[in-house]
């Protein structure tokens, strides 16, 4: 069965709801999802009064797990458009991977979080993307088969490059049901393809 790997960073749970999402998706396709969480960057004091979620559930990811699967999709909150300091720094460390063109050929995904509607979702995406492309995988985003990217009636998330949320200036909004549906629309995306490929 394809493995999915659900990798991401979340400062406050947005993310991480996402991410919960899109392994649903996965596991509705018929795939095995795994959730894991990159390393937490800030010091734990700072951390704390910046309030950020610091009870997740998902274990900490390694680099040199990632060969172990078929499809792995990112996700993480925006920094000025693009992806965040934790997410880069465990990115940063794949470069044995690139060498060995370790994970070539495997499918990848994005999907992100936003303090506002034009915060840099489809930015941020993409600087998840271009790391996914340098290491040799195939690339999933969010079609337009899940309708609701085409609906105005409601703030909302999502884009073509991979499913969004938006966290709120002030992160008191969680992700809406449209967000998360998007999620779970780009995991099964994900999953049919692995399973397509990898069996």
């Amino acid at each position: 069965m394809a493995k999915v790997l659900v990798l991401y960073y979340s400062s406050y749970g947005h993310v991480e709801a996402m991410a919960k999402a899109f392994a649903e998706g996965v596991r509705a396709a018929g795939a095995e999802a795994v959730v894991k969480r990159v390393p937490e960057t800030v010091p734990e004091e700072v951390a704390r009064k910046s309030n950020f979620k610091l009870d997740q559930d998902a274990p900490i990811a390694t680099v040199d797990e990632l060969e172990g699967y078929d499809a792995i999709a990112l996700g993480t909150g925006t920094r000025y458009g693009r992806l965040s300091a934790q997410m880069a720094s465990f990115l940063d460390q794949t470069g044995g991977l690139w060498q060995r063109g370790a994970l070539n050929g495997k499918i990848g995904a994005a999907f992100t979080s936003t303090a506002s509607q034009h915060g840099g979702q489809e930015t941020t995406a993409l600087s998840l993307i271009t790391n996914l492309l340098h290491l040799g995988l195939v690339i999933v985003g969010l079609p337009y088969s899940y309708k609701p990217l085409t609906e105005i009636d409601e703030v909302a998330g999502g884009t073509p490059y991979g499913a969004s949320t938006i966290a709120g200036s002030d992160g008191a909004r969680q992700p809406s049901e449209i967000d998360l549906g998007g999620a779970r629309h780009q995991g099964e995306c994900v999953a049919r393809l692995a399973l397509k490929v990898f069996g």
